[in-house]
């Protein structure tokens, strides 16, 4: 019975220390988060150079699917540099955009989705195209419209104004 006690309390407290990091987590906005992660080097680079920093920090909510700076890496066709160059704002802000939508979706109502779409779920971006969402095994894989792939990885890190998951390959609308 003393075990039994001594467990519970210790899973009571095991349970206040996550909903505290949990509540710590979710007063600090999109760009905090980014700015603070090891990971998401290029994606702040990315989102001060669209002028969307602000917008991201104050606004919401957005789901925020965000590459890797190993994602950026492997982005085939245009290099991230290329992007970067002032002269090509436009087409890096579409890029950028279309890596959000507007609203709050955790993985589970990515799930709850997919499930209602037998399989599939559509969510239109930011920038005014769809994604696709599927599963592959237990992953939770977004697909664009080249038919490019990427795998959410880290999923559900929520914040005051939105959510991020974190993707492992960069997803394009069609004009990039």
């Amino acid at each position: 019975m003393r075990f039994s006690l001594k467990f519970s309390v210790c899973l009571l407290m095991f349970t206040a220390c996550i909903t505290s990091a949990q509540t710590e987590v979710a007063k600090k906005s999109i760009v905090h988060t980014t700015a603070n992660s090891e990971n998401h080097k290029t994606l702040l680079a990315v989102m001060r150079a669209t002028d969307l920093e602000q917008l991201l920090d104050q606004s919401g909510p957005f789901t925020v699917f965000a590459p890797s700076d190993s994602a950026f890496e492997n982005l085939s066709g245009k290099s991230i540099d290329h992007l970067l160059n002032p002269e090509n704002k436009q087409e890096l802000k579409e890029l950028l955009t279309y890596h959000i939508v507007a609203g709050k979706l955790s993985a589970a109502k990515i799930l709850k989705a997919m499930c209602r779409g037998k399989g599939k779920a559509t969510f239109t971006t930011v920038q005014g195209e769809q994604i696709t969402a599927t599963m592959q095994g237990i992953d939770i894989v977004l697909t664009d419209s080249h038919g490019s792939r990427a795998t959410i990885v880290v999923a559900d890190s929520n914040q005051r104004n939105g959510v991020i998951h974190e993707i492992d390959s960069v997803i394009r609308p069609r004009k990039i």
